[in-house]
């Protein structure tokens, strides 16, 4: 259910030492003006475990399709899978980056990346990472092969090399920030050379499994019920060692049966709640509401633009027939608030006392059925096709997909809905036949760290998350100028020039901005509840509330 976006700043110079990279991240709370209307404050954690408990269920609200790094592309495969496996960089829960599998990183020239890997490190199956494992990681996603969702982020790496027992080198064809910054995501995973190999086209799956370092190892994965984790014996980072025994993901597609499994207890948490649940989740006693940092907005992503949403009017006057404030009422349950850009607020972490500035500069969103529809007859639209993609997924799917429809419809549009699956849904961003025949997706588009750089490049020509094909060489030549800018303030104030561009030319339409929301019942608590969830070892923890 995402746009995939970048990282965040771990550079500022030609070295880069991520031990003091916290003077690059972002705020714990949502800059000024973001999407907290109607959650209240925001935090980056839920008060801290008082003790260790045996086990926990969480809820997810769609089965992984793989749990390989390389397609962990989406919501349910990362929040299993930043348990298991790490990155040679992390995110903390309040969006900074610290190191992970990797010390520090070095720049001696612009085209090079040096990598000094954390010693003592071992894999679940007891076995000693090296910088053999680390190059066997990273090739996969050069190697066309693995068909890695992630392969953008290395478009611009020739070579991955050994160069040391716990070193290894990165050449590059010209200069890309955003790549260190990735490594704090899927793309900087670290799994075993030997496993990979042993496991071959099984890796990933329920048969082949996955054999990474962190503090939980996958126990067992039952199809269509559940995935368990067990706490993994001499995990590095003393400071995470896991406060539960074993965590126990359940998979629950239908919202309500979702929510009577937290209020019943048969779950005990859950992140990305059905907002049609949040006033009686926040009203029962049987657990508590938290809204943490959100990096995501809620977009219309244009799929096809060779047909009827390939011409500008169109996509402007689909954009001034949404009424987003009753959007955000049936869909975000009142939480949240007009989204003036595809990138969300939260996502400008890089120079965060600018985003408040950034966003000034751009117009409001517009809401004139009358004008729309003149757009739309200006460009002899009227009557033609647009499907929308819309599913059972999630309920604000299929309220913003009718949501579309009507408004559409309203200004002489023929918008019709396309029916997928549950477990289809994330194929639309992994598979271009998915998309076929679909002109408009409706995703939570996200940055991983709070670079809002990752998030644009999105738009770059021939990026693997630029679904619709969308390509401006004005747009590109900046870009490769954003990338090249190793100060932060430079890259942001080039960054918002890119957002200015994509808000004039709508290749995904911005809707709405929410926080992010978690659900911890009584029994629980210490659970990270912003998005940093995704590639943070938020199980570990979790413990005791009382």
């Amino acid at each position: 259910m995402r746009v995939p976006r970048s990282t965040t700043l771990l550079a500022a110079g030609a070295a880069l030492v991520l031990a003091t990279a916290a003077g690059c991240s972002g705020a714990t709370r949502p800059a000024a003006g973001s999407a907290d209307r109607g959650a209240g404050p925001t935090t980056p954690t839920a008060p801290a475990a008082k003790g260790p408990i045996p086990s926990f269920t969480w809820s997810l609200y769609a089965e992984p399709q793989s749990l390989d790094y390389a397609q962990a592309y989406d919501y349910p495969p990362n929040t299993v899978l930043a348990n298991v496996c790490e990155q040679l960089f992390r995110v903390t829960p309040d969006m900074r980056i610290e190191p992970g599998l990797a010390l520090r990183s070095a720049a001696p020239d612009p085209l090079t990346r040096v990598y000094t890997l954390r010693p003592g490190v071992r894999f679940h199956d007891g076995s000693t990472m090296t910088a053999d494992d680390v190059v066997a990681s990273l090739r996969r996603h050069l190697d066309p092969a693995t068909g890695s969702a992630w392969g953008s982020a290395f478009k611009n790496v020739a070579a991955v090399s050994r160069t040391g027992p716990l070193e290894v080198t990165l050449r590059l064809t010209k200069p890309d920030v955003l790549l260190d910054e990735l490594l704090a995501a899927s793309p900087g995973t670290v799994e075993s050379a030997a496993f990979l190999a042993r496991a071959g086209k099984d890796y990933g799956s329920p048969k082949g499994g996955v054999d990474c370092t962190g503090p939980y190892a996958v126990d067992s994965w039952a199809q269509g019920d559940s995935i368990t984790l067990r706490k993994s014996p001499g995990y590095w980072d003393a400071a995470l060692t896991p406060k539960a025994n074993t965590v126990r993901f359940t998979f629950i597609q239908d919202a309500a049966a979702r929510t009577n499994a937290w209020l019943s207890g048969a779950a005990d948490g859950g992140y990305l709640l059905p907002s049609s649940a949040l006033a009686q989740l926040k009203s029962s006693s049987r657990g508590t509401v938290y809204y943490g940092p959100n990096t995501a907005a809620a977009d219309l992503a244009v799929v096809d633009l060779k047909h009827t949403l390939g011409d500008l009017k169109v996509r402007r006057a689909l954009s001034m027939a949404l009424d987003r404030p009753s959007i955000i009422k049936a869909a975000a349950g009142g939480v949240g608030i007009p989204a003036k850009a595809p990138a969300a607020q939260g996502a400008w972490g890089l120079v965060p006392d600018r985003t408040a500035g950034y966003y000034a500069a751009l117009p409001a969103p517009v809401y004139d059925v009358g004008a729309a529809r003149k757009l739309v007859r200006e460009a002899g639209a009227t009557g033609k096709k647009v499907v929308v993609a819309t599913s059972s997924l999630a309920p604000e799917i299929s309220v913003v997909a009718n949501a579309v429809q009507a408004a559409g419809r309203q200004i002489g549009l023929d918008v019709q809905l396309q029916p997928v699956a549950p477990d289809a849904y994330t194929a639309l961003f992994t598979d271009p036949a998915a998309r076929a025949g679909i002109d408009l997706v409706i995703t939570n588009g996200y940055d991983n760290t709070p670079d809002p750089l990752e998030f644009y490049q999105s738009l770059h020509t021939g990026d693997f998350s630029n679904y619709g094909g969308y390509s401006n060489p004005e747009y590109d030549a900046l870009f490769d100028r954003a990338t090249a800018a190793a100060d932060p303030a430079a890259r942001a104030d080039l960054t918002a020039e890119l957002q200015k561009i994509a808000v004039r030319d709508l290749p995904a339409i911005p809707l709405y901005e929410q926080p992010y929301t978690t659900f911890l019942g009584s029994r629980i608590t210490g659970a990270p509840t912003g998005i940093a969830q995704l590639y943070y070892p938020w199980a570990a923890t979790i413990g005791a509330a009382h």
